[in-house]
């Protein structure tokens, strides 16, 4: 409870608390169990065991039986850094974006996370919040609303765009402020649903920009060009306006055991690593 940040629910609400212990599958079939009861369960868990070990239940109990199932992965991808490989949750939007009836949502700040819950509880159908645990700045304006499935642009840009979600979205944004300091004008866009996939925007940034650079804490691999939002990307461009495109994350690889942060320089996961690989991918050298 502690890790996911449950002791005050539970405090306030004892009796709307189930611990179920380390037993992830039993904790999503619980969690179908209870939808078809009438109840909206959240179903909270380590987003490294709670996609790869209760995957078949994910899958079979939650989105083919298209159970009203809320299911929060805490400390996604490299939150738990010091616990090493068996931690990283960095496959689980790859996984998961390949199953059908399963809505996806990455949030960026804390302004748009207390909002998709409340949209998630409001939705109907089985949702995947993936939750991060490192403090990030605020990056959306106080009068922001979150729309399942829209796509937002934080910065306008003519020259190359910045795609990201989750703890990678406030990078960019710095990344962008770099590149503007190197006479390049970046958009930046917050796809903070990965499914359903706001196709529009990102046919949009395509095209006015002609150069698409994508940020995520999470494995390139996957399917075409990337796992969970490279790939999502570059399967919409490929297919309507293909244009360059950077894909930045964990290159196929475990991850190795360290602090976040230094987890995240690693990967080239910075404002200087995005700045360089926009550079790049519109034919500009990279400075030494």
């Amino acid at each position: 409870m502690g890790s996911s940040g449950l002791s005050r629910f539970a405090k306030r609400f004892p009796t709307r608390l189930v611990n179920v212990g380390i037993a992830e599958q039993n904790m999503v079939g619980i969690g179908a169990g209870l939808a078809n009861g009438g109840k909206i369960p959240f179903v909270c868990g380590a987003a490294c065991f709670l996609t790869a070990r209760a995957l078949e239940q994910i899958k079979v109990d939650a989105a083919y039986s298209q159970a009203n199932v809320k299911l929060c992965g805490m400390s996604s991808g490299l939150g738990y850094g010091p616990l090493g490989p068996t931690h990283h949750s960095i496959e689980d939007m790859a996984w998961l974006r390949a199953i059908a009836n399963l809505t996806i949502i990455v949030p960026a700040d804390a302004l748009e996370t207390a909002q998709a819950v409340r949209a998630a509880a409001a939705m109907e159908g089985p949702v995947f919040l993936r939750l991060s645990r490192t403090p990030v700045p605020d990056v959306h304006p106080p009068e922001y609303v979150f729309q399942t499935g829209s796509a937002t642009i934080l910065r306008p840009g003519r020259d190359v765009t910045l795609i990201a979600n989750g703890a990678m979205v406030w990078r960019a944004l710095a990344a962008a402020r770099l590149l503007a300091a190197e006479g390049l004008s970046a958009r930046v866009l917050n796809l903070s649903t990965l499914h359903p996939l706001d196709l529009k925007a990102i046919r949009d940034a395509a095209e006015t920009t002609g150069a698409i650079v994508t940020v995520e804490e999470h494995s390139t691999r996957g399917g075409l060009g990337g796992g969970g939002l490279g790939g999502a990307v570059a399967e919409a461009t490929a297919t309507t306006c293909p244009v360059p495109m950077r894909i930045l994350g964990i290159p196929g690889t475990f991850a190795p055991t360290g602090s976040t942060e230094w987890l995240l320089e690693y990967f080239g996961l910075t404002p200087e690593g995005i700045r360089d690989a926009a550079l790049e991918v519109v034919g500009v050298k990279v400075r030494p």
